[in-house]
């Protein structure tokens, strides 16, 4: 399959996809509420750190990024911001873990943990192999996402654009299987 395209992976290629999402708390993460989110949460990253394409995600020692303090500004009323940020080979390394089993078993329940959010709440963008993208950035990129749709600089898993150094610069739209459980 030709670069750009759905599909396309190589390995010489200097960019790498960041991604992040972020979730408003219906109740705080030592609450009962949130105690199957939390239980849940070592499998899921588990998952993620074997997932073929995985490079790197945010965690502090705990193995987790549910400490980290980001997009205190976008709490609106919850009961705080959780933040989600990796770093994946492709596009399509990225899709295969959302979409896999043990990730949509967690996703079909988020409504239980998680306030609905009406704008944005994920952004994917490319970075140069090697760099380890900051809690800020991510926040410039959904703000991007919210502000003007996807673009090359930030993008959505749905509407994607190629690594900077391909042929193609064109949106590529998500296969129908790419589709959220809830």
């Amino acid at each position: 399959m030709p670069p750009g395209h759905a599909g396309w992976q190589h390995d010489s290629v200097g960019y790498v996809l960041a991604q992040v999402n972020i979730a408003r708390m219906l109740a705080p993460m030592d609450s009962p509420l949130l105690a199957d989110f939390v239980a849940a949460l070592d499998h899921v990253n588990a998952a993620a750190d074997a997932a073929p394409g995985f490079i790197w995600r945010l965690q502090t020692e705990d193995g987790n990024a549910t400490s980290i303090r980001a997009f205190e500004w976008d709490q609106a009323g919850s009961a705080g911001v959780l933040v989600n940020m990796s770093v994946w080979e492709s596009v399509e390394a990225l899709a295969a873990y959302v979409y896999s089993d043990t990730h949509r078993e967690v996703l079909r329940r988020r409504r239980s943990w998680f306030e609905r959010m009406a704008e944005a709440h994920l952004a994917l963008w490319w970075i140069p192999r090697g760099h380890l993208p900051t809690t800020q950035e991510a926040e410039e990129r959904v703000l991007r996402v919210r502000e003007s749709g996807p673009t090359p600089y930030a993008f959505t898993l749905r509407e994607h654009f190629p690594p900077p150094d391909s042929d193609d610069a064109d949106m590529l739209l998500s296969p129908e299987d790419w589709t959220c459980p809830a």
